[in-house]
Parts: C-alpha cells; structure tokens; sequence
C-alpha cells in the first residue's frame, strides 16, 4: 500500500492512495495537468486511477473533478451533500450523474481491494468527512480541515500505519496577520482548520508501535511555514502525556507545490 500527497495546503489539495491492483485519489483541487505530473513521478499513469474520494466541496479539493469525470470517466465518491455540492458548482462544467457515487459517515464502502471508511468532521461545509482506508492488515487515514477533534475523530484514527493530518496555522501568526477579523474567527472557529499544536496534541492520542508515518499537511500559506509545523508538532510530542518521541516517527510535512515522500507500508 503507497500513501503520497502530490499537493496539500489551503490552494490546492490531491493525495493518492493505492496498492498493487487500485488506484485512488483523495480530493482533485489542483489542475488535471499537475494530478497527472504528480503520478507520474511516483510512476502511475492517469489511466490507472480508478476513482476520486472527495471530502468536501470547497474549490481547493474539487477543482479538476469535471476534467477527471469528461476525460476519464472516473466515478466520484462523497456524501450526498457535497454531491449535490459539486453538481451545483458551474465552475466544474457538467458531470454525468452516473458517475456519482453517495457515501455515508461510518458506511464502509469498497474500491477493488481497498476498503474505505469516511467519518464525519467539523468544517463548514454540506457534509464534510475524512477517510480511512484499509488494505488487508495496512490502515492509512487523509483527515484534514478539522475545527478541531474529539473522542469521535480520535476513535476513528487509532491503531494506523500512517496519517496525513492536517497542520493548518500557527495561532499566532494567524492572529498577528493580514486575515480580516472574520476569517481568522473562521479559521479559529470549531469548524475551521486544525493548528499546528492541536495536530501535535491529537497525535498524542494517537500514537502507538505500529505508527510509522506522519504527514503534516494542509498547510496555510500565509499563516504558517513547514519548519514550524514541523518542529511545533515534534515538541508537543516530546512534552505529551505519552512514552514516546517525536523520533520514533518518521514525521514529514507535504508540499503545497511538490510530492511529497513516498509511503511504502
């Protein structure tokens, strides 16, 4: 099973997922032109991907969906709200309704030999969900744009090989920023994005043996930069209530404009 996020952050997010015999994308919010180049560097023809999860509607995960669906006819995975969502959205031109395949939170569903769990997250947005995906024994999990965590969410994330999570902001950058006092509030807000110490601090509940990869991702442009991600993380790790380091990982931040590692599990 391979987990690789060709793009992540607050312009433009597509992670893929795949082992010897399917093919997934999570999100499309990048254009057709980058999602192909991205596959490529990691050695997938386009022609391969077998379908696109989607976890929610805003154009930053959904942008190529309409030149996927015309060129390749590939099916379209989200819940029935943010299918609605999608059709509603001019900018994607028309999708062939058949192709749209409606999820529930807590359903688990299929994709050849992958098994997909979506469960739901606090964003504001028609019915947003995070993924968890299973290959026979290996479990990996894309959960990004959280307002923030609870038992729910923590419930959902326990005993992974790796986890693309998101890191969103530094607080205090946020704050301290250019952002209208709305967007910070939303950003801030319950259904906004995770920051960079609450990534570290749900990681804490998360770690165990059998963890190996952590991607930080969905970071902000303007508020937040991949060495503090990295290192803010790393240290609410190291200070958590657990018995291990943030070295016992292998703890990564994906690029908003490059491939990030492969994740070989």
């Amino acid at each position: 099973m391979r987990l690789v996020s060709i793009a992540s952050g607050s312009s433009g997010n597509c992670t893929y997922i795949g082992s010897e015999h399917t093919h997934i994308l999570v999100d499309a919010g990048i254009s057709n032109k980058r999602i192909e180049q991205g596959l490529n560097e990691i050695g997938i023809k386009s022609s391969e991907i077998d379908a696109v999860v989607i976890t929610h509607e805003h154009s930053d995960h959904i942008r190529a969906l309409g030149v996927l669906a015309r060129r390749r006819g590939l099916p379209i995975y989200g819940t029935q709200e943010t299918l609605e969502e999608i059709t509603a959205a001019s900018s994607l031109g028309e999708i062939d309704p058949a192709l749209l395949h409606a999820v529930l939170p807590d359903v688990e569903f299929s994709i050849g030999d992958l098994t997909l769990l979506p469960f739901s997250i606090d964003h504001d947005a028609a019915n947003p969900v995070a993924y968890r995906v299973r290959n026979g024994r290996t479990q990996v999990a894309v959960a990004t744009d959280m307002g923030h965590y609870d038992q729910y969410v923590i419930d959902h994330l326990q005993g992974l090989d790796a986890i693309l999570l998101e890191a969103n902001h530094d607080v205090h950058m946020l704050q301290a920023g250019p952002y209208p006092y709305f967007l910070k509030q939303r950003i801030l807000g319950d259904h906004g994005h995770l920051s960079n110490e609450n990534a570290g601090r749900l990681l804490n509940c998360l770690l165990h043996d059998h963890l190996r990869y952590v991607l930080l991702g969905h970071l902000s442009k303007e508020n937040n930069y991949e060495a503090l991600a990295y290192e803010t993380v790393r240290l609410e790790i190291d200070q958590g209530d657990t018995p291990y380091h943030a070295s016992d990982f292998s703890i990564s931040v994906a690029g908003r404009d490059r491939v990030s590692q492969i994740i070989n599990l």
